[in-house]
């Protein structure tokens, strides 16, 4: 398995995974330039996927399913799209060489998603847009080989922003979006010894930095002496191209 993150944050998400000639992206937010222009430089043609999954429709999200239009489309809700098939969490599905199992979350958009996909003996976890992790779905989520995982806010730094109080408050509730702490805790209980790669995602540009993110989840890794010498982990910018997965440079 191979993946292409291009895009992850507030401005737009998308992600490309690949497994011999099986192709999926993962969400379509952020501006047409920048996502066509993406697609250039990793020389792919999106009209060649499979699928497209949608975790959910806030605008960050969707906001380019016009490029999508002929592609197989999975959502929870509805979608402008030519091929929409209707998914359910704990649903499961099939495409070519992908097992996918869609995972409940909690966001302020009803029918919000995550994914986890498979194939042969490898397996990734996909969650951004998540107020919290429910305890049976941590079962689904352990030792994966693969996490692109929120780690969007610091709670101190949201609060020393300039955004008003009630956006805050969106942000920190059960239905806004994982703290880095929560987001490192998480990571902790269901990370494994298959465990390759953790890429942290959505990461605020106001209320977070990458490097802060990265620090707080070595930090929880450190105190719970798990070993991560072995582990490629990552800070994902909100407008730059990170390649992992199997054979990955």
């Amino acid at each position: 398995m191979k993946f292409a993150l291009l895009a992850s944050g507030s401005k737009g998400n998308c992600c490309l995974i690949k497994h011999n000639d099986t192709k999926i992206v993962i969400d379509c937010g952020t501006t047409k330039r920048y996502l066509k222009g993406c697609f250039e430089r990793i020389q792919y043609d999106p009209t060649q996927s499979d699928a497209i999954l949608i975790t959910h429709t806030h605008s960050d999200h969707v906001s380019q399913m016009k490029m999508f239009n002929d592609i197989h489309t999975y959502a929870t809700q509805n979608i402008e799209t030519e091929h929409l098939h209707g998914i359910a969490p704990y649903d499961t599905l099939d495409i070519k060489d992908f097992h996918i199992t869609v995972l409940p979350m909690s966001h302020d958009c009803e029918g919000t998603v995550g994914y986890v996909i498979e194939c042969e003996n490898e397996k990734m976890v996909y969650v951004t847009d998540t107020g919290y992790i429910k305890e049976e779905v941590k079962d689904y989520i352990k030792d994966a080989d693969y996490y692109i995982f929120e780690s969007n806010h610091d709670i101190e730094m949201l609060m020393q922003t300039n955004r008003p109080v009630y956006i805050k408050q969106r942000i920190i509730n059960d239905y806004g979006h994982l703290c880095n702490d929560d987001s490192a805790n998480v990571l902790c209980d269901v990370i494994g010894n298959n465990t390759k790669e953790i890429i942290l995602a959505h990461i605020s540009q106001e209320g977070n930095t990458r490097e802060l993110a990265l620090n707080t989840l070595i930090s929880h890794l450190d105190k719970k002496q798990i070993h991560h010498d072995q582990m490629k982990l990552y800070p994902a910018d909100q407008f730059s191209i990170y390649v992992g997965g199997k054979g990955a440079k």
